[in-house]
């Protein structure tokens, strides 16, 4: 049995070639509804406060976060959203997306509750259909 899912997502990365790639491979899982891109953390935070409580279908179920971007990186996204994350109408799942093996990213990753798991990249299709496929479940 085919799953069919609506999930909205969000990637935050300042990386225009990934987050084509990311888009392309997103899309091909079929479980996603729309996807919205953010150069930084900071156009990903603005874009959530905007959201209403009559305007749920524009908030992500997930957000994949990218750790080192420009203006607002992804742990100032954390800290940022952590303080709004009361007002969002519906819980948000954040997945962290680094080429980043350092341990330290990966252990200070763990510390942010909002942060449901530390993906490495690349991010090959089955990889994203896993994680998104949890949501679903």
């Amino acid at each position: 049995m085919m799953v069919t899912a609506n999930l909205q997502i969000c990637l935050v990365d300042d990386d225009r070639i990934y987050q084509f790639a990311a888009r392309k491979t997103i899309e091909a899982t079929g479980l996603v509804s729309s996807i919205k891109s953010f150069q930084n953390g900071q156009e990903a935070i603005r874009f959530l406060e905007n959201c209403t409580e009559a305007d749920t279908q524009s908030l992500p179920d997930v957000i994949f976060l990218d750790i080192n971007m420009p203006v607002m990186n992804g742990w100032q996204f954390l800290d940022a959203f952590s303080t709004i994350r009361a007002k969002l109408p519906k819980p948000i799942t954040i997945y962290m997306v680094s080429s980043s093996v350092d341990e330290f990213d990966i252990n200070k990753s763990k510390q942010y509750k909002e942060v449901k798991a530390y993906i490495i990249k690349p991010v090959h299709k089955e990889k994203f259909k896993q994680l998104l496929n949890l949501q679903v479940a």
